[in-house]
């Protein structure tokens, strides 16, 4: 094993009935004066909103909602969590959800205690993060992994841009994950959960250190077990065994533990957020049309580590050519019904340089670690992935 620092404070909640532990929790980690944040309604209309209340009213907490957290969290709404608590003096944040609900929480527990830095600001131009009010989670939606990363992303369609900080203070102080918060989920929410999952794993598995074993082996654990629970999932979101699994799994791809020792890649994600950012694709969609392309691109640098995963996760033979095991995962998406191209996504032709200069700021940046890519190869990229 290679060297690394590891941290990760979260404490988890997990089963089947956990959501009631959510007011003791915050009771525990000093909240009185709680901010619930949720996205588009379902937990509304679920009535796990007011279950919630509830339960905060119960361990003494007085519960303030805010609602309308998007897809792609964007700044001004954000900006709108932060006047709200700082005139309701919240002291806690709550997230209902999954990682955009997280992340606004996130930006609202950042901005609340450095009021006087935009956020935008932060996010953009890497202000530091020097405190934040806690943060614990109501995992409804197994996917981005928010409830244990040390990452929060926003947007601004404004600019089209789109932006990610990473600080020990952003990982969530409390987790609920309670597997019978995604039984009504619809399908392709759970499809765009595996995806999530799935490349937050493999955006850490493809790195250039081969000999870190521990590390490797946990990731194809990760890898197998969404593999396998994936597609019964979004066939039938109720079945408890696949949706705990997703659930936990999750977690694991997000927290770091996959890719210890290593340097994280990455390159995909920044690609497919300039997709979010300019013409606002759902994020794991973007994940999934951007895959193949990036793939086919790098995977002569390394091409015994595409060999191995087919390997350890697809079941290939060992003297499988690299080519075998990106046909294996492009088939995977598209078994779960997401797109594996631009055109799927209705993403205009001609658009490669505008999404290069994007993602490079203007060719002043290189992304990835696997392989290290410039503007050039981000276009390139990009033009193949149609």
């Amino acid at each position: 094993m290679r060297s690394f620092t590891y941290h990760v404070p979260t404490e988890i909640v997990f089963g089947a009935g956990t959501e009631k532990e959510a007011g003791r929790l915050c009771q525990k980690y000093g909240g009185r004066r709680v901010l619930v944040v949720s996205g588009g309604g379902s937990a509304r209309r679920s009535g796990l909103l007011d279950r919630l209340c509830g339960y905060l009213e119960q361990a003494g907490c007085t519960p303030i909602l805010f609602e309308g957290a998007r897809p792609n969290p964007v700044v001004a709404h954000a900006r709108e969590g932060v006047r709200l608590a700082l005139a309701e003096r919240a002291d806690m944040l709550l997230a209902v959800g999954g990682g955009s609900a997280i992340d606004t929480a996130k930006a609202i527990a950042i901005g609340a205690r450095q009021p006087e830095n935009d956020l935008w600001e932060i996010w953009r131009r890497g202000l530091p993060v020097t405190e934040r009010l806690p943060v614990g989670v109501v995992l409804t939606i197994p996917a981005a992994g928010s409830e244990t990363s040390a990452s929060a992303i926003l947007s601004d369609p404004d600019t089209c841009e789109k932006r990610s900080v990473r600080s020990p203070l952003n990982v969530p102080v409390f987790a609920v994950l309670d597997p019978q918060l995604c039984a009504t989920l619809p399908r392709r929410q759970v499809a765009c959960g595996v995806v999530d999952i799935l490349m937050h794993t493999l955006d850490r598995y493809f790195n250039r250190v081969f000999d870190n074993e521990t590390s490797d082996a946990l990731a194809e654990a990760v890898l197998r077990t969404v593999v396998r629970n994936g597609l019964p999932a979004v066939t039938d979101p109720s079945d408890s065994h696949a949706m705990s699994e997703l659930m936990w799994c999750g977690s694991l791809s997000h927290n770091s533990l996959t890719g210890l020792g290593g340097t994280r890649d990455f390159a995909v994600h920044k690609l497919g957020n300039e997709l979010s950012a300019c013409f606002d694709i759902i994020h794991a969609e973007s994940l999934s049309a951007m895959w193949t392309a990036w793939a086919e691109y790098v995977c002569a640098s390394h091409p015994q580590r595409f060999t191995r995963l087919g390997q350890a996760v697809w079941g290939l033979p060992g003297d499988a050519p690299a080519y075998r095991t990106i046909e294996a995962v492009r088939a995977y998406f598209q078994a779960l019904g997401m797109p594996v191209s631009l055109t799927e996504l209705g993403i205009p032709a001609g658009q490669a340089p505008r999404l290069a200069d994007c993602c490079s700021q203007s060719g002043q940046k290189t992304i990835g670690a696997f392989c290290v890519l410039d503007r050039q190869d981000m276009e390139r990229i990009y033009a193949a992935a149609y």
